[in-house]
């Protein structure tokens, strides 16, 4: 039995089963995790939700901002954007049971026998462990929570507030815990949020740093798989950290890890045209 983390798939379905496939995995045995971002902006959306939906007891999951932007897209198509390739699952004869799959995944998982953590960005620097997976969990009760899920869907987008406050509640409390865990890449040392900067490490606005950065991060040595950030080409630097986004979405490669051993694979499109 082994257990891999996978990067962002968003739709790209066809490097994702070449690495399953250069590595022998079967779904009985062995055990995948998603960083999140499972769809959108790829060629190949619903094919890939319904590729994991079909073997869901071999994965673990977290959920990303694109694939939040397929829920509330389900709630209210207007959502939809110019880039989006979600409606071909919106017209779906079975996208009731995709949905609904998708909506029971976390924000946030954790390995207690191999004390890893698994998020689709990060985790605030100014929270414990513990109290990242109770805010966490805040989100995962709306989303499975039929009454509640549809003020959540239309008031998480939005960049304010900026930090958390332990004083905020409903949908604003919501959504800041959602941005930190979906969204984040820069903030400053108490956790206050740039979220339109998107490129390299080097280009935080002034007063701003990766959030893995600061030396007062309160997870520091934690062991944490991250995505999202594409611009970071699978690279981090930080003791325990494992960046998975490389990019495969736009013209980089898909990066898949063995967990307990740390090798990892990578496979692009470009490689499977060859």
């Amino acid at each position: 039995m082994a257990t891999y983390a996978v990067g962002d798939l968003q739709g790209c379905l066809q490097p994702l089963q070449c690495l399953l496939e250069r590595v022998a995995f079967d779904p009985a045995r062995d055990k995948l995790w998603l960083v999140g971002d499972l769809v959108n902006r790829g060629p190949q959306s619903l094919e890939t939700l319904r590729f994991l939906f079909a073997m869901r007891d071999a994965l673990v999951c977290v959920l990303g901002n694109h694939d939040l932007h397929l829920l509330a897209a389900a709630h209210n198509v207007e959502r939809l954007k110019k880039h989006d390739t979600l409606q071909e699952i919106l017209d779906a004869p079975d996208r009731a049971d995709l949905l609904e799959w998708l909506r029971q995944q976390k924000l946030m998982h954790y390995d207690e026998q191999r004390d890893i953590a698994l998020v689709h960005a990060g985790i605030a620097p100014q929270w414990t462990l513990k109290k990242a997976l109770k805010r966490a969990a805040e989100v995962e009760e709306v989303l499975r929570d039929d009454a509640r899920l549809p003020l959540f869907l239309d008031g998480m987008y939005g960049n304010e507030p900026a930090c958390w406050d332990g004083d905020l509640h409903g949908v604003t409390r919501l959504r800041v815990i959602t941005n930190y865990f979906t969204r984040m890449r820069f903030c400053t040392e108490d956790g206050t949020l740039d979220l339109k900067s998107k490129e390299g490490v080097d280009t935080a606005p002034p007063g701003y740093a990766p959030w893995f950065s600061w030396p007062s991060r309160k997870t520091r040595g934690q062991k944490i798989i991250f995505g999202h950030w594409a611009a970071l080409e699978g690279n981090c630097d930080e003791p325990g950290l494992h960046a998975l986004d490389s990019g495969c979405v736009w013209g980089g490669a898909m990066t898949l890890m063995n967990i307990d051993s740390g090798e990892k694979h990578r496979c692009g499109c470009k490689e499977i045209a060859r």
